[in-house]
């Protein structure tokens, strides 16, 4: 089975980046632009808050809790930060170094917000389960997303219809990666909640030239 070197591996973080909209990533991931905006900043303190709990591993009866766990998958070609992953003591579940007992775990995603449409969160807790299976030599079956705006707990099946779609995704990333490709702008909705829209420019599409765009901004000042 193929693996990527350590120096080819991408941010896990960038699948949902890629989802909602392949330009995007690759003005983050490929030409290293980033705009922060009042969605992106709420998103990054919602992480903060969980990375930095004063206590990154934490014991609550029959569950370990680990925080902000580093992770990696060489067959996928990525890495990343889980915002937390819970060890569900287990008697069919792994051993732990140092830990009496064998455990299952289970990544558990923060986000701000309410469930989406789309599927971009979940191919990153997918992400995050198949770079932990790797890791810890075992089958995850299930992940977590939890929404801030609704405070409930999404239970999401680990299933080979989402690890393809990962593996697809991956794939497709490290190519746009090796070529230093930027996808051209697809004009949407989403748009206009984008926080690098003042970078990509999405209404550069409705121009033939850069020359009749910056006309047509004098025009309207």
């Amino acid at each position: 089975m193929m693996e990527y070197p350590e120096d080819k591996w991408l941010l896990l973080s960038g699948i949902q980046h890629f989802v909602y909209c392949r330009r995007q990533w690759a003005l983050i991931h490929v030409e290293n632009e980033w705009v922060d905006n009042s969605l992106t900043t709420l998103g990054k303190l919602i992480h903060e808050s969980v990375h930095e709990s004063a206590r990154r591993f934490e014991r609550r009866g029959n569950l370990l809790i680990a925080r902000g766990l580093h992770v990696c998958s060489r067959r996928l070609g990525i890495t990343g930060v889980c915002d937390v992953v819970e060890f569900i003591k287990d008697d069919i579940g792994i051993e732990l170094y140092g830990v009496k007992g064998k455990y299952k775990p289970i990544p558990v995603e923060y986000k701000r917000g309410v469930p989406k449409k789309s599927d971009e969160d979940i191919v990153q807790v997918t992400a995050q389960a198949m770079c932990l299976e790797e890791m810890l030599g075992c089958e995850i079956l299930n992940a977590t997303l939890y929404y801030g705006s609704t405070k409930r707990r999404l239970v999401i099946a680990i299933d080979e219809q989402r690890r393809n779609r990962v593996r697809e995704l991956c794939a497709e990333m490290h190519h746009l990666m090796d070529r230093r490709f930027t996808p051209h702008v697809k004009v949407g909705e989403k748009c206009k909640s984008c926080s690098l829209r003042d970078i990509c420019l999405p209404d550069m599409d409705r121009f033939n030239s850069a020359k009749r765009y910056v006309q047509q901004s004098v025009t309207e000042i």
